[in-house]
């Protein structure tokens, strides 16, 4: 059986030219009510480069301020028209061509991000890649975001874990980040390309 070969990208950053989170959250609750948000959460951002876990607390207190009680259908429609943005004016030069490039020789492309899929499902349509591995976002039976995360915080050791499931096997893997959060997938990669 032929081994697969995969290309795996980080998003921010790494695709884009800068993070899309604050960006998209800005869109969501406009830039008074963010900034309400982040003055909100700030004690927890100034912890949160203590450690992993006080990142990723910061992230889900701000995302439970912002996201909790929307609508997810509305926030699907949002994402789209984010997408769109992104796609057409966010992406770091000679990144579509070189997604392209593992397009042509016939290698899998995934995103593996610390991003909620809420959009990057959308942005993923539209670069054509095999799968988009990102942070879920909860959301209750009603149809609105309760503001909780599904799982993890898709970054550094989570990013692996993530791909390996996904995989469920073998593969070659080419491996893009740009960061610390992506330590850890550019080692467990064959090809580890630091943007």
């Amino acid at each position: 059986m032929e081994t697969r070969r995969v290309a795996a990208f980080d998003f921010d950053g790494t695709l884009t030219l800068r993070d899309t989170l604050a960006p998209f959250l800005r869109a969501v609750a406009g830039p008074r009510d963010l900034a309400v948000a982040v003055v909100q959460t700030a004690p927890r951002f100034a912890i949160a480069m203590l450690s992993d876990r006080a990142r990723d607390a910061a992230k889900a207190a701000l995302l439970r301020r912002v996201l909790a009680g929307r609508s997810e259908a509305w926030l699907r429609e949002l994402a789209e028209r984010y997408a769109e943005a992104i796609v057409t004016r966010q992406m770091r030069s000679g990144m579509p061509e070189r997604i392209e490039w593992h397009r042509r020789e016939g290698h899998e492309i995934v995103i593996v991000s610390a991003s909620p899929t809420i959009y990057l499902d959308a942005i993923g349509r539209r670069l054509g890649v095999d799968g988009v591995l990102a942070t879920e976002l909860e959301v209750g039976a009603d149809g609105l975001l309760t503001g909780e995360l599904v799982g993890a915080n898709v970054r550094r050791a989570e990013k692996v874990r993530r791909l390996e499931a996904w995989l469920g096997g073998d593969a070659e893997i080419w491996a893009y980040g740009d960061s610390t959060g992506d330590r850890e997938l550019l080692e467990r990669a064959d090809h580890p390309l630091r943007i």
